[in-house]
């Protein structure tokens, strides 16, 4: 990836956090959704957009219907805050690595504390 894709990459996950916290009224959008990456295609017409979602109301299948319902009222602010020639076109991903990391963590803490409820044999 090359350093102009980088700094388009990262400056279209700013502006869709803030979009995300100040501009979205949806229901399915409950809990925090935040975007951990985008990736750019190399002519950046188009950008996958990773989210994590993690609340306890709502499923995260929704809330990436929701996403993807609003891309294109998320491309027209883009289009209006970025003064890009071309803005991509966006599609919503989930994105486990989170969860995945959590569960890895708890698997450690479960060994940490099993190795120190066995008694020491001297």
């Amino acid at each position: 990836m090359s350093r102009r894709t980088e700094r388009v990459s990262e400056l279209i996950r700013h502006e869709l956090s803030d979009l995300l916290m100040r501009e979205l009224r949806d229901p399915r959008l409950d809990g925090l959704i935040s975007i951990t990456r985008v990736e750019l295609s190399p002519d950046l017409y188009n950008a996958r957009v990773f989210v994590s979602v993690m609340s306890e109301t709502a499923s995260p299948a929704d809330a990436l219907k929701a996403l993807n319902a609003a891309a294109g009222f998320l491309h027209k602010e883009l289009v209006h805050r970025l003064e890009m020639r071309r803005i991509p076109f966006l599609t919503f991903h989930l994105d486990k690595t989170i969860e995945e990391g959590a569960a890895v963590l708890a698997q450690l803490n479960q060994v940490i504390h099993a190795e120190d409820a066995k008694p020491e044999i001297i």
